[in-house]
């Protein structure tokens, strides 16, 4: 999130977790970044999402690279909120939440709560309601150009914004977020052998060629 106001690359070294973004394991990483350092390497967009926090005025601000998520400031607590796409109302629903998720972020806390995986390339995101108190809401993938508002409901309790799990914004009852595309991305360096499908079938567990 801070590189990437600062047009810095990032190359991923797996340090033991399942790590999505991280091309290279350890006993690789000297010869890797030696042909990288040679110019050897790919380069890749991945844009953030940003949401801003709405009462009389703008209050907070944050930046996620996988996922905002609105949730309760209390464990296993219903929540009620109305979301609104580009200004269409689109439902309103009672659950523990909802996570709005970037293609990075498709296969981190979305893909835990049943979102789809999204392909980096796709200028997309995806809405994942948490435990909705329906058994008809499904995820939804949006345009990522797409400006989502969230109204809180004016007789919840506390609730919070999370960025990337990190970062967290209070919300009131009554306010708004907006979340939107950051101005700013975040450029990712890989090694030429580096296949998206090959990472997934290594991360999730994926069957290996038959023939």
């Amino acid at each position: 999130r801070a590189l990437c106001d600062h047009d810095v690359a990032v190359i991923g070294v797996n340090r033991g977790n399942l790590g999505f973004l991280t091309d290279l394991a350890p006993e690789d990483a000297v010869s890797a970044l030696m042909d990288v350092l040679a110019g050897d390497y790919v380069r890749e967009e991945r844009f953030l999402l940003s949401a801003s926090v709405k009462g009389e005025s703008v209050k907070q601000q944050g930046v996620a690279v996988n996922e905002i998520v609105l949730h309760s400031d209390k464990v296993a607590h219903m929540i009620e909120f109305e979301l609104y796409v580009d200004d269409q109302f689109v439902f309103s629903q009672r659950s523990d939440g909802v996570i709005i998720a970037t293609p990075t972020g498709s296969t981190a806390y979305s893909l835990s709560g049943g979102g789809p995986i999204l392909h980096p390339n796709l200028n997309a995101i995806t809405l994942v309601p948490m435990f909705p108190h329906t058994l008809s809401s499904r995820p939804i993938v949006l345009d990522a150009n797409s400006r989502v508002r969230l109204r809180a409901a004016k007789d919840n309790d506390h609730l919070q914004i999370s960025c990337d799990g990190h970062g967290r914004l209070d919300v009131m009852p009554g306010d708004e977020v907006i979340i939107e595309k950051h101005p700013h991305t975040l450029t990712m360096v890989h090694p030429t052998t580096h296949s998206y499908y090959h990472v997934l079938r290594n991360k999730l567990g994926w069957g290996s060629r038959l023939f």
